[in-house]
């Protein structure tokens, strides 16, 4: 019982300590969402030069995209022309960082790595999309149909965008990166409760072998950006070292074997072998250069995880509604889940006259940014009337008049998904 209660009390106050810095990204990530203007954005990422590769990795740093959400919009720009280059430099930069996890980083981790983790995203999302062009000595011509999953239409003017903002800000987002928040949270608390203090220092004197360690851990696994904070602040009151840490804070989130697999996939296996080779070599040199600054300037986690949280930058209270705030809208949206599960759109043979209701199996969905990149391309296709993609279930339901299978196969494949046929 007494394992259980300090688990419990860990747990509460790591959310709590990451609640209003939460909150306000998840709000910034609906300012972004709706007001940049997506229609533009590849326009500036299609050439097999330098320029694109930084402005990938400038578009890439704020959005508040993780691993998975990251991959159909990075294929989608790819599709629309951005070259090769530049869509490994978002899909570096991108998931290691965004507006919620900076300030999130802020407030657990302090100042200094709240700053380093933009940078380092910059700089090794140039680095893999600069190699990525050197290497890319086919520089395909073909160029597919616009299939942006991002560009949305938004209805009723201001009134509208606001309450798209909101809807994305606080429930479509939040249902992408809820379950890892949860886990990110679940394990810094058993890692707290269970790992002696100073762990690292004690049986892991050598800080390269644990960037190695940690790196081999963090590759093949999913962690959100947001979710990975808290167990690096956690690792880092253990006594794991700040480059080490920064290590987990770039490898966990960029990298799990979806992502590998999808890239290698839908771009090539030589762009998959620069994205990972990339990833691995910033990893090192950015944590070993983290490791040679003055180790007072990441001294923020150990002063406030040790002490209880008792190093606030907002009031307690003010963490503490914040908190519930945060639980309120978490069980919202499981709610909201089981509810659409229950109530799931069910469309009878009556009801849809002489066209065709088709189930399909597509692998790869995991996010709300996968639904939606599905639908959109699948309602482009000639006959189609109606797409209802769910990620938990993996299926599909087509509605429309003479479909064709072999076109739909063709399309999920190109976004970077697995088509199973059709479903019984």
């Amino acid at each position: 019982m007494d394992y259980i209660i300090r688990f419990l009390s860990a747990f509460f106050n790591l959310l709590n300590e990451m609640a209003p810095w939460l909150l306000i990204g998840f709000f910034f990530a609906g300012l972004l969402h709706v007001y940049m203007p997506k229609e533009k954005i590849t326009r500036f990422m299609g050439k097999n030069n330098l320029r694109s590769v930084i402005n990938a990795a400038i578009l890439g740093i704020p959005l508040p995209l993780c691993s998975c959400g990251v991959i159909p919009t990075g294929i989608a720009f790819h599709k629309e022309g951005a070259s090769k280059g530049a869509t490994v430099s978002f899909l570096i930069s991108t998931p290691q960082t965004g507006v919620d996890s900076i300030l999130v980083t802020y407030s657990m981790l302090g100042l200094p790595f709240a700053l380093v983790r933009p940078i380092v995203a910059f700089f090794s999302g140039i680095f893999g999309g600069g190699i990525t062009n050197l290497t890319d000595r086919k520089n395909r011509a073909n160029q597919s149909e616009s299939i942006n999953a991002r560009a949305e239409l938004y209805e009723g003017g201001k009134r509208g965008k606001v309450k798209s903002m909101f809807r994305y800000a606080f429930y479509e987002f939040l249902m992408d990166i809820a379950k890892w928040l949860i886990i990110g949270l679940a394990i810094a608390a058993l890692i707290e409760m269970l790992l002696p203090d100073e762990f690292f220092t004690m049986y892991i004197g050598n800080e390269f072998l644990s960037m190695g360690i940690v790196l081999l851990a963090a590759i093949p696994v999913y962690v959100c950006a947001t979710g990975s904070v808290p167990i690096a602040a956690v690792l880092m009151m253990k006594g794991l070292s700040p480059g080490a840490a920064l290590v987990f804070l770039m490898a966990g989130p960029a990298t799990n074997t979806a992502t590998m697999a999808v890239i290698g996939k839908a771009i090539d296996k030589r762009t998959l072998i620069v994205y990972l080779a990339t990833i691995i070599i910033s990893a090192f040199f950015f944590g070993s250069i983290t490791n040679l600054l003055p180790r007072e300037w990441f001294a923020f986690a150990q002063q406030s995880l040790g002490h209880g949280h008792a190093h606030h930058i907002f009031p307690t209270w003010v963490n503490t509604v914040s908190g519930i705030i945060l639980i309120l809208l978490i069980l919202n949206v499981y709610l909201m889940k089981l509810f659409k599960k229950r109530n799931k759109i069910e469309i009878s043979e009556g009801e849809s006259g002489l066209q065709d209701i088709i189930k399909l199996g597509v692998t790869g969905m995991t996010c709300n940014h996968c639904k939606a990149n599905v639908e959109k391309n699948l309602l482009g296709i000639d006959g189609i009337d109606f797409v209802n993609a769910d990620p938990q279930s993996s299926e599909v339901i087509v509605k429309g008049g003479n479909i064709d299978i072999a076109k739909i196969k063709e399309v999920v494949e190109n976004i970077g998904y697995g088509f199973k046929g059709q479903n019984s």
